[in-house]
């Protein structure tokens, strides 16, 4: 349920499924690769002990460049 409330109102999760769709797979399969998607981010700002946002924190390196 999580998958598909995020292809509905997240467009990065969006546009990551209707790739799957384009690309003639079936639509459990864009499912199931958001649901990955989203386990795989979870557990990124797990351990990096930080909430989500809609933008990616800015690096050291990008300051400097």
């Amino acid at each position: 349920m999580a998958a598909l409330s995020a292809i509905n109102w997240n467009p990065d999760l969006r546009n990551f499924a209707k790739r799957f769709r384009n690309a003639g797979k079936a639509h459990k399969v864009g499912v199931v690769a958001v649901m990955r998607e989203l386990i795989v981010l979870a557990n990124i700002l797990l351990g990096q002990q930080r909430s989500w946002t809609p933008q990616p924190p800015v690096t050291a390196a990008e300051t400097n460049a």
